[in-house]
């Protein structure tokens, strides 16, 4: 005997005949699923009127207004200006402060160290959170509490990151530091140039590291289990079914994260470095979004540092662009 209170069966039962619902009821139902049973069970939504998806949208888009839009707009009109640096005078230059940039040696330099910084910083990060996700899946006992301890470092800001490696890294008082010197290494971030660059890939990677595995973690558990069954039967190793199966089947998963890693890389790095080196040793980590703050609020350059963050903003949509154009190829969607 059916159950009359399985709200389930509802709207199958109240489109065709059999059950009949009391008419609020009917109304609620019949009313919702008339466009899902002629469009093959897919969902839309509808908007009696326009002022209510309007009001939903308006937060968000005031929040994109206030902190993006309109800065970037300022920004592109600020980089063809020279203004004095207490804002006084304001002069239209043209394109003198991108020639003036291109012929900066040490804008050339800056971009080098964002390029190695960017590249390794990315191939650290995904290959770490990738060998993660891969050993997380093959625990028996205590998996929850193994990723749990892996996303901790998601909550921690930035800055704090930074300051927490600094400390553990300082050549006086650093543990890790001392370590390091006992095997034989001389480290000493503030001195030499590599060490510092080598500590700031460090932390931003950590930082990073959570985010990769937890879409990582969610491509492995996608991959059909019948096809790593048959390959179990035929003989593959667990290395060989990721290899082989696993790793070609989450290439999606994998683009995207090589593209949001290069913009994190980019964009949203400068809290550890001032937290770490503020751009030293001499200007050794002053990755290009730290020196357009050096410039800007530092130095108080404003056209060279509005024209800095229009050639990071660019540099930023030619890489991805690239990476559309040449990774893309490489990935299988299908399944």
């Amino acid at each position: 005997m059916p159950a009359r209170n399985n709200t389930a069966a509802l709207p199958a039962a109240a489109g065709g005949g059999g059950l009949r619902l009391r008419w609020p009821l009917r109304r609620l139902f019949v009313k919702g699923t008339g466009d899902a049973q002629s469009e093959s069970g897919l969902k839309r939504a509808h908007f009696r009127e326009w002022r209510l998806p309007f009001w939903l949208l308006a937060p968000q888009l005031f929040i994109l207004l206030l902190f993006f839009f309109i800065p970037s707009i300022r920004a592109l009109i600020q980089a063809f200006q020279l203004t004095d640096p207490f804002g006084a005078t304001i002069q239209w230059v043209g394109f003198q402060n991108f020639e003036r940039l291109f012929r900066s040696g040490v804008y050339w330099s800056s971009a080098q160290v964002t390029l190695i910084f960017t590249i390794v910083q990315n191939v650290l990060t995904l290959s770490l959170a990738l060998l993660l996700a891969f050993a997380s899946n093959h625990i028996l006992r205590g998996r929850g509490a193994y990723r749990t301890v892996l996303l901790l470092p998601y909550a921690i800001a930035p800055a704090i990151a930074g300051i927490m490696l600094a400390f553990l890294f300082n050549p006086r008082v650093g543990p890790v530091a001392h370590m390091l010197q006992g095997l034989g290494l001389d480290w000493d971030p503030n001195r030499n140039s590599w060490h510092a660059l080598a500590l700031i890939v460090m932390a931003a990677s950590w930082k990073h590291i959570c985010y990769n595995y937890i879409f990582l973690v969610a491509a492995l558990l996608s991959v059909p289990q019948s096809i790593l069954e048959s390959a179990y039967l035929d003989g593959a190793g667990p290395i060989q079914r990721f290899l082989r199966i696993s790793l070609p089947m989450i290439t999606p998963t994998l683009f995207f994260l090589i593209v949001i890693n290069f913009v994190y890389g980019l964009f949203e790095t400068f809290a550890i470095v001032d937290a770490m080196t503020r751009g030293g040793p001499a200007g050794a980590t002053s990755i290009l979004v730290y020196k357009v703050y050096l410039d800007g609020f530092v130095t108080l350059d404003l056209g060279s540092s509005a024209a800095q963050s229009v050639v990071l903003m660019a540099l930023a949509l030619l890489l991805t662009f690239a990476q559309f154009r040449f990774v893309e190829r490489r990935v299988n969607y299908s399944v």
